[in-house]
């Protein structure tokens, strides 16, 4: 059973689009269809319990994560602080869940697509089924997904323009901040000091440092193009 949770020997290496990682994207798109299907039928009640169902898998996930790392004696200021953009989405989609405070999920909701479903789709990771990082990594990726969805189809969340303004300009003081935390500690949070090592979409936006610039423009094409899909409906706000 310990190997399951072992650290560095790495029994159960990752493949990308293996039959486990496909599956999971499948459960996904599966569960992410269900939580749309079922907005007319859901009551109060419903939409609270799965509000805090949602709020308890992400703390869960983060703080898991963290022991996990703690009890192997590997947990680093460089390798461990919540900077990566999805650690960010974690504790951003956790406080838009407990406070459902429309501005913070502006933003949270830009950070969360963005940077959620890429990680999905090529993941950073090193631990494939059925190690509990796998588990972790996918749980954890689509809590933040399901949270923004959420806020769109339970909260009516509403998007404007404005909020890819505000979500790209968060998003480039956060990195500014980032830069110089990876500067002092060698870190490489949110690959902002040098590529992943899995393949990822950044390996075709050049070489360090040009890559940084092409991500500022991916980011913005992205919330872009997130909002002309779920802002074009102009959901009101519950007041």
């Amino acid at each position: 059973m310990g190997h399951y949770f072992s650290y560095g020997s790495q029994p159960f290496p990752f493949d990308m689009f293996s039959m486990s990682h496909l599956v999971v994207l499948l459960l996904f798109l599966t569960l992410l269809v269900g939580l749309y299907l079922g907005r007319p039928r859901m009551k109060q009640k419903g939409k609270t319990l799965i509000r805090y169902i949602l709020i308890v898998i992400l703390i869960s996930c983060e703080v898991s994560f963290h022991l996990w790392f703690i009890l192997h004696d590997q947990w680093t200021v460089r390798g461990n602080l919540p900077l990566q953009l999805c650690s960010i989405s974690i504790y951003l989609c956790t406080f838009m869940l407990l406070t459902r405070n429309h501005s913070l999920s502006e933003v949270t909701f830009f950070f969360g697509i963005g940077g959620a479903i890429q990680a999905m789709i090529t993941p950073e990771l090193f631990y494939g089924f059925p190690h509990y990082r796998f588990f972790h990594f996918f749980i954890a990726h689509m809590a933040i997904l399901y949270a923004c969805f959420y806020m769109i189809w339970y909260e009516r969340l509403h998007l404007t323009f404005q909020s890819v303004i505000k979500a790209w300009v968060s998003l480039n003081v956060i990195a500014i901040f980032v830069f110089f935390v990876n500067h002092l500690t060698g870190s490489n949070y949110m690959f902002l000091a040098r590529k992943p090592t899995n393949p990822t979409i950044i390996d075709w936006l050049g070489p360090y440092p040009w890559y940084i610039l092409s991500l500022e423009l991916l980011a913005f094409l992205i919330f872009t193009i997130v909002y002309f899909i779920f802002g074009k409906n102009r959901l009101k706000l519950k007041r």
